[in-house]
């Protein structure tokens, strides 16, 4: 009995040590934390989650995100008090380079050109007033027809005050002149958004500023419901000049022209990470440049938080058990680069 208990406690050891190897393998993360930040903007949780519990799955030990806004994100990166964040916006965030680059880095893309930004009315009144840029705005007949409080002026639907779209919003508001002929409305963006799809359920014309990723456009559909408008020339902000082919795109589904002058720079949707971090963790570089969420499902996820479930968490749980066979291939490939 003495022998075969010390045979038996020898196998056991050499099969624990047969599975660490596999087990190492499987969760090259096992041990190691990440701080994961998140955006303001609600609209950039859901690819968080996503990204958090595939992370998670490699066995890295990841916080619950903690909510920065852009300064305070790209300088805590670069010093490495957080680890990461995926809602880089680039080239629009190239204004933080100088911040982030000294120890940070970008790598791979949640969605590549997908991250648009400008003006949208809705199409009925764009075929009947023949509306084609903020230009029209100017003429009495298309004011009258939007000013929804009857202060003589055309409501536009901006971004909240110490959001980065609100520059750019003001910037276009003198750099076209419009400040004789447009209300901007700088309250709470949701609120205001929800107000606007009601006024169009009414069927009232109704003018706003909206990006994607975003609800906005799952409640208002592109070349359905609402059309994108033009500017009447390409301005830039300062921090974006020598940007400005990149404010006229092709292809733009819902625009009343083609080639589309957008008068806002299409962005990458990225992660941005501490170099440090990325140096030492091969499977966290490897799954991020594996890895990508199409932009319609980051949309319907949008709309449905806004409708009050908020639970991203789950969502997330479910887009990885939908796109299971994916994912598991872009995890496959993130251990692999781990044993490399």
């Amino acid at each position: 009995m003495f022998r075969l208990g010390k045979t038996l406690t020898a196998i056991g050891a050499l099969a624990l040590a047969l599975a660490a190897p596999a087990m190492a393998q499987d969760r090259p993360g096992e041990g190691v934390k990440i701080t994961m930040a998140q955006p303001t903007w609600d609209t950039g949780w859901f690819q968080t989650a996503i990204y958090s519990q595939m992370l998670r799955e490699l066995g890295y030990d990841v916080t619950e995100p903690m909510t920065l806004d852009n300064p305070a994100f790209y300088q805590a990166v670069a010093y490495g008090d957080v680890t990461m964040w995926v809602d880089g916006w680039f080239p629009g965030h190239n204004t933080y380079r100088s911040t982030f680059e000294q120890g940070a880095e970008i790598v791979g893309a949640i969605a590549k050109g997908g991250a648009l930004q400008g003006y949208l009315v809705d199409k009925a009144s764009a075929e009947k007033f023949d509306i084609k840029t903020l230009e029209d705005f100017k003429r009495p007949e298309v004011r009258e027809a939007f000013d929804r409080n009857g202060d003589g002026k055309a409501d536009l639907v901006g971004c909240p005050p110490g959001w980065a779209c609100e520059q750019n919003i003001e910037h276009h508001m003198d750099a076209y002149s419009l400040r004789d002929d447009v209300n901007l409305i700088s309250a709470n963006y949701s609120a205001a958004m929800a107000d606007t799809v009601a006024a169009y359920g009414n069927g009232e014309p109704v003018l706003f500023y909206t990006w994607t990723p975003n609800w906005t456009v799952n409640e208002l559909k592109l070349g359905e419901d609402v059309v994108w408008i033009q500017v009447p020339f390409v301005d830039l902000v300062e921090a974006e000049k020598g940007l400005e082919d990149a404010a006229t795109m092709a292809g733009v589904e819902g625009c009343v022209a083609d080639p589309c002058q957008l008068g806002y720079i299409a962005n990458d949707i990225v992660p941005v990470v501490n170099s440090e971090f990325l140096a030492a963790n091969p499977a966290v570089k490897a799954l991020f440049e594996a890895a990508e969420i199409p932009l319609p499902d980051i949309y319907a996820q949008n709309a449905q938080m806004n409708a009050g479930d908020e639970n991203v968490a789950a969502h997330a749980e479910a887009w990885i058990a939908e796109h299971r066979e994916q994912v598991d291939g872009w995890l496959a490939t993130a251990r692999e680069a781990a044993t490399d």
